[in-house]
């Protein structure tokens, strides 16, 4: 059959190293108290051949019988069973810390990739699926951890020790058993084949029904705008249908296995005792009363985890299912950081830079060279780019031959039609994505030299979709600044234009905002961006359309805030309103990855190409 349940076993020892790496002891103890239970459950059982034999059977006929030595075995039966429930009770306790202790640890593993994989990783996953291995696959791998491993073991231990017992008590009835077991077995194998793969395609389905969800919820306007309630719940049909497939196969022979095997048991159970009696009546194999009853619960336990067995196998699978999506997640290629040069605080002494710990709000680059000497660079923000081609996929050129630069000052725009790399430029910059060809210079530095997180503390963006965090107007700000004291807070929310809004609040500055910031307007959050970028102070600053979305009258206060921001700093600006570029140093006009014109405002209009008829509306950005 092609849907066998299949186990990747590399996986579950892969699980099953976090596990015994960090808890070896209370492991230790976990299996102590399982061997414990186990041979309670069982010397239990045999006992009670001994309880009816020696205690019971002789009491049968007594005219004035005497129960002290029954009443000291219920005693020792009791007993019996009492260890057993203390040691199981034990284990499931020293389990939970373990197994809960080990999903934290995986979860931390997988949040902290998550901030180390590179932009592309998200550009190309769905949110809602990267979201389904930290809720269901965790869950699933939650339950195996806690529950599945420890009866596992349980289970295999009981079968090896009961059947050892069975072998000793009488080896005719233990053939009966084995005839059934082989029965059962076949049954078992037939129906877990037909399911496991299922478990599998039942976890893919989840992340990509959760995947659709978080697109639903991002986009409600948009749905509720273009009347797609109708079409989206289809597609939601089609998602929820195919999981549900899915799950059915998964489970439809899997809740079949224990009705099936109970009857079994049953039937077993029955046939036991009806073999035991005449073995018993015709003097064979010693068979006794009590040998009898203690065999029927021999294989009533012995029986009863075949049907874990089966079912313990099929959350095996699952839970290996969502602990490789785990680690794909986990084992992802994380962003390539092989700079050098980092940002330090310096201090000018006799006109030389001196590095100090103190925060100076004076930067430079600190440069190591081969020879073993160190160079500082001023941070001042000189970005300059050569020859830059660019790909995002290796075969569709996005920018081709790109040469520019920008000093501090100076505001670059970029104009150009959708997908003509407005915001691919900012991307390589950013290094959020590594150019194919060409050189990118910060400060006379090739950006790939540069560590990652110092280049992108020099630099601060303001997009057009901006993105607040669950917390406070003050934590929002202070986003890239945790250190910021409140004074400086304000200072950069009224360099934005942010202030006197924010004391209108409720709270001021205390105020608690969730959702994206939904109960501010489209504006009031674009300050706060603001606000969050003039606190970082950058020397770089990066405007990606962070206009495009407000009103005019918005826009005037919005624009008025980062006119504030921009003064002495190198400022690249994307706009389709071609009135926010109007006093830019240099505009550069952009069409399929290659520049075509360059220029300020008056020398573009005087050549009348490209730019002119943008600005005139003989042709409209698209």
């Amino acid at each position: 059959m092609k849907n066998k349940a299949r186990i990747d076993f590399k996986v579950l020892g892969r699980v099953l190293k976090y596990l015994f790496k960090n808890y070896k002891l209370r492991i230790f103890f976990v299996i102590v108290c399982l061997l414990l239970s186990t041979g309670a459950s069982v010397a239990a059982n045999l006992y009670l051949q001994t309880l009816i034999d020696d205690y019971i059977v002789p009491l049968v006929g007594m005219k004035n019988p005497v129960f002290t030595s029954l009443i000291k075995a219920i005693g020792v039966i009791i007993g019996i069973y009492a260890v057993g429930v203390i040691a199981n009770f034990l284990s499931s306790r020293l389990m939970v810390k373990a197994s809960e202790g080990t999903l934290k640890k995986i979860r931390d593993e997988m949040f902290v990739k998550m901030q180390r994989l590179p932009i592309r990783y998200f550009d190309t996953h769905s949110h809602g699926d990267i979201m389904s291995r930290y809720t269901n696959d965790t869950d699933t791998l939650s339950q195996m951890i806690s529950q599945t491993i420890p009866q596992t073991f349980s289970v295999i231990t009981t079968i090896v020790v009961i059947f050892v017992s069975m072998i000793v008590t009488n080896i005719y009835l233990t053939a009966v058993v084995v005839l059934f077991l082989g029965i059962i077995l076949v049954i078992t194998r037939f129906m877990t084949s037909r399911s496991g793969n299922y478990f599998i395609k039942q976890q893919e389905a989840v992340g990509k029904l959760n995947g659709y969800i978080e697109e639903m919820i991002n986009g409600q306007k948009v749905v509720k705008v273009f009347c797609y309630e109708d079409r989206a719940k289809k597609r939601f049909d089609e998602l929820n249908e195919n999981l549900s497939e899915h799950m059915y196969n998964a489970n439809k022979f899997v809740n079949s296995i224990g009705p099936v095997n109970g009857n079994l048991g049953n039937t077993l159970y029955a046939v036991l005792a009806l073999v035991g009696g005449l073995l018993a009546v015709n003097g064979i194999g010693n068979v006794t009363v009590g040998l009898i009853v203690a065999f029927l619960q021999l294989s009533k336990t012995f029986i009863r985890p075949i049907n874990e067995v089966s079912r313990q196998l099929n959350s095996v699978v699952m839970a290996v299912a969502g602990a490789k999506r785990i680690f794909e997640l986990i084992d992802e290629k994380p962003e390539e950081n092989n700079g050098y040069v980092t940002l330090v605080n310096v201090k000018e002494e006799d006109g030389k830079l001196i590095e100090t710990k103190e925060r100076t709000n004076n930067w430079a680059w600190k440069h190591p060279h081969s020879d073993g000497t160190i160079e500082y660079v001023k941070l001042k923000g000189n970005i300059e780019l050569f020859d830059v081609d660019f790909s995002y996929d290796g075969e569709k050129t996005v920018l081709e031959n790109i040469s520019l630069y920008a000093k501090p000052g100076q505001k670059i725009a970029f104009v150009g039609a959708t997908g003509a790399g407005k915001t691919t430029i900012t991307n390589l910059i950013n290094r959020f994505y590594d150019i194919e060809d060409g050189k990118i210079r910060y400060d006379g530095i090739n950006i790939n030299k540069i560590k990652k997180e110092d280049l992108r503390f020099s630099l601060g963006m303001v997009l057009q979709d901006t993105h607040l965090f669950t917390g406070t107007i003050k934590e929002n700000i202070k986003y890239g600044r945790e250190d910021a004291s409140d004074e400086e807070v304000i200072k950069a929310a009224k360099l934005a234009n942010a202030h006197d809004f924010i004391t209108r609040l409720p709270k001021g500055y205390d105020t608690y905002i969730s959702g994206d910031g939904a109960s501010l307007s489209q504006g009031q959050r674009q300050l706060l961006a603001i606000a969050r970028c003039a606190l970082c102070d950058p020397p770089v600053m990066i405007l990606d359309e962070a206009t495009s979305s407000i009103d005019t009258r918005t826009e005037k206060i919005v624009q008025d805030g980062m006119d504030k921001l921009m003064e002495g700093r190198t400022v690249f600006v994307i706009a389709h309103r071609l009135s926010t570029v109007r006093n830019a140093k240099a505009i550069m006009v952009l069409d399929h990855g290659k520049i075509i014109e360059r220029g300020s405002h008056e020398e573009l209009i005087a050549q009348k190409g490209q730019y002119y008829k943008l600005y005139t509306g003989a042709f409209e950005l698209e």
